[in-house]
């Protein structure tokens, strides 16, 4: 069964990124949204836990919430797709469940 994991807090402030990679099983998906999109930026301190799993997790970040932070997909790490609200949808019916990290 494939799983969906949202994760909205900072990796820089929580540990709701770590503890998702640590859980998600292969074949997962992973959508960062609000601040959790800061875990999808490149050259950071927490970067390469996302870039270890990269082969086996799908990474996803919330485009809206990057643009509200000033950002956009040229800061991300490589291999991570950006979605609109649709696209978020899209993730949520593709998935047999959604797991949110609080």
């Amino acid at each position: 069964m494939a799983m969906l994991h949202t994760v909205n807090k900072s990796p820089f402030e929580k540990n709701a990124l770590r503890s998702c990679l640590r859980l998600a099983k292969d074949g997962s998906g992973v959508l960062l949204i609000e601040d959790g999109v800061y875990g999808a930026l490149s050259g950071t301190a927490e970067s390469s836990q996302i870039e270890a799993r990269l082969g086996d997790i799908k990474f996803y970040a919330l485009g809206p919430d990057l643009s509200a932070r000033g950002y956009d997909a040229d800061r991300l790490i490589d291999g991570i797709e950006v979605v609109d609200y649709a696209g978020f949808v899209d993730l949520v019916t593709e998935f047999d469940a959604v797991q949110s990290w609080l």
